[in-house]
């Protein structure tokens, strides 16, 4: 995975749109953009940087120097989104931001922006990318890995097949998912039930096609976890064609988050060892 220096860019907001009842999709840039290396992947992410109220922070701003010379009270909070979509021409990017109300701090905060407000991201980061050396996709994620499922299916070379299932709330959260891939779709509708069970049950029943699979799973970390299990153990997939990491964790902030993923990591290596056979 490859990220720039954590140097933060000061942009606008151009405009913002709700596509689906729970995303608003933030577009922003300007001549400080061009340039941005971005577009080798299609899971780019930036770092939204929310600054703590009443700091004054130097300009240009400079996460390393902050953590230095603040305290940690005093930091910027950090919350990751993947890159949409990006016009090296203008210099725009889009972001959608999964919206729930008054709940979090990036969801009211992106409702809230209007065009002209000032956004600070670091980033780019990346390192997933449909391979064109596969024989066949397998892309699946909740809401928070849409965009990049998005921005993987209009990359797919002309007439890829690709199994793809994308679990939201409910049918108001479906939104186009245009390829030039053959692409199976299949969108599940959570209601009530818990997160990515649904895409688990998916995936388990899926009857993989022959020939080599690049394989694309991101979302909340407790599915993302059985589906490890699932892709590297029961069904042998190399390590070097699955793309998959939690994006988040019920039940945790984004903080909380990153602090137990090292350990959320060790189990899942974990799990791919060979379980002892029973004593006799």
């Amino acid at each position: 995975m490859t990220e720039r220096p954590k140097t933060v860019t000061a942009t606008r907001v151009v405009r913002t749109e709700r596509p689906t009842a729970h995303v608003v999709r933030l577009v922003f840039g300007g001549p400080e953009l061009i340039g941005l290396p971005v577009g080798e992947f299609t899971d780019h992410y930036i770092k939204f940087v929310f600054p703590v109220p009443g700091v004054d922070y130097p300009r240009p701003m400079e996460l390393a120097a902050i953590k230095r010379e603040l305290p940690r009270e005093q930091w910027p909070r950090l919350r990751a989104y993947t890159v949409r979509d990006w016009d090296a021409a203008t210099g725009q990017m889009t972001v959608d931001v999964v919206y729930h109300g008054d709940a979090g701090l990036a969801g009211p905060w992106a409702a809230a922006l209007r065009p002209g407000d000032e956004v600070l991201f670091t980033g780019p980061g990346g390192a997933y990318a449909p391979s064109p050396d596969a024989d066949w996709h397998l892309m699946v994620g909740d809401e928070s890995a849409l965009p990049a499922i998005a921005a993987s299916l209009a990359r797919l070379p002309v007439g890829a097949p690709a199994h793809v299932f994308v679990e939201v709330d409910g049918r108001a959260d479906e939104q186009p998912l245009p390829s030039p891939g053959t692409v199976q779709l299949t969108w599940l509708h959570r209601g009530g039930g818990p997160v990515g069970a649904a895409l688990v049950s998916a995936v388990r029943e899926l009857e993989f096609p022959p020939g080599t699979v690049h394989a694309f799973v991101h979302g909340e970390a407790s599915f993302v976890r059985e589906l490890r299990r699932l892709l590297r153990v029961e069904r042998a997939v190399p390590r070097e064609a699955l793309s998959i990491s939690g994006y988040w964790r019920k039940g945790f902030d984004d903080e909380g988050w990153r602090a137990t993923k090292p350990d959320w990591n060790r189990q899942v290596e974990a799990d791919e060892q060979p379980q002892p056979l029973p004593a006799r």
